[in-house]
Parts: structure tokens; sequence; C-alpha cells
């Protein structure tokens, strides 16, 4: 927020691959990328990743009996599990998380986009390991319960600038913001 409304700062919101989008950082076509990975610097990409944002990851599924009889994590064996996909960071959490109570998940489906996972928690009558925000409305609206939080599962956010030789004002502006909370 603290450059929303600045005259001099133009917002150009794209979508694509991390590859893609580091390509663009690298050749100062972006001058930010908000990603859920981290990426490491070397010497031929001298990348600045921050983090700037951690939230909760839970398990949803339908409201009511279930919900309130569900145990974990002997549950998750007999339930239809919606997963996020093998590279997501959250999955590799969960699935240490599963492994340290001895347990093996057989998941119903593996799903790399959140807004389709999210779909599919609300209508498949399935458990989904999500990040709260993700299913927030469904929450609300009562079509979806909260299960359990996970603990040690959590999104993180990163914010991934290329170092330059004269920094941006308004970039920094927004990080300096970040790290406040704002």
């Amino acid at each position: 927020r603290p450059v929303i409304g600045d005259p001099e700062v133009k917002l150009v919101i794209r979508s694509a691959s991390l590859e893609e989008l580091l390509e663009q950082l690298r050749v100062h076509k972006l001058d930010l990328i908000l990603s859920n990975r981290a990426v490491a610097a070397d010497s031929s990409t001298p990348w600045r990743c921050q983090q700037i944002a951690e939230q909760s990851v839970c398990i949803v599924g339908p409201p009511g009996k279930p919900a309130r009889q569900f145990k974990f994590p002997s549950d998750l064996l007999h339930m239809p599990l919606l997963l996020p996909g093998p590279s997501s960071d959250i999955r590799s959490q969960f699935d240490l998380l599963c492994e340290g109570y001895g347990i093996e998940i057989a998941p119903y489906a593996e799903v790399d986009d959140m807004a389709m996972l999210r779909l599919l928690a609300r209508d498949s009558g399935g458990l989904a390991v999500v990040p709260e925000v993700v299913v927030q409305d469904e929450l609300q609206s009562g079509k979806l319960e909260k299960y359990r939080v996970l603990d040690n599962v959590v999104e993180r956010f990163y914010a991934i600038t290329a170092r330059r030789h004269f920094e941006l004002v308004a970039l920094t502006t927004l990080l300096e913001g970040s790290k406040q909370g704002k």
C-alpha cells in the first residue's frame, strides 16, 4: 500500500512461471517479483530474496459431523485427501509432518493451482490441505469447515529483486513497508 496512489509509480501485474519472471527481472523488465518460493543468489544471478509474510495452513473439509469427529492424523487415511502438488513447499512440509506421525498418505488429488484446490475442496467432499486465506469465503459461509491448523506447516511469501546500481525509491519504500507489516 505505501506506493498505491503515488503518481510516480506505474503498477503492472503479471502472472507467469517463476523462471519466466526471474528472466524478466534479470533484464530489468520487472522490478519486483512476489512469490511463495524462495530463490538463492549465485555469481550469475544476484537476486535478493526477502521473506515478507507467512500464513498458516489448515485441513478443511465438509461441515458438520465429519469435522466434529475428525481425529488427526489417523482420519487422513480414510477420507479423500486433496493436496498441493509435489513441487509445492506446503506439500513438502505436509509430507514431513505425516512422516513424523508414521503415516503414508495416498492423495485423492494433487493440485498445483490454489484456485482449483479451493474448488475441489468445496465440491468434492474430501479433505484439503490449504492456506486458510484461500478458502476464507467458504469457511465464513459454512460451505467448508476448518478441521485443524497444521503445526509447522506454513506458506511463506517472498519479495525478489535484482541488485541495481541505482535503487528505486518506490521499491525501497514498498519493501520497508512490508518489514513493518503495512
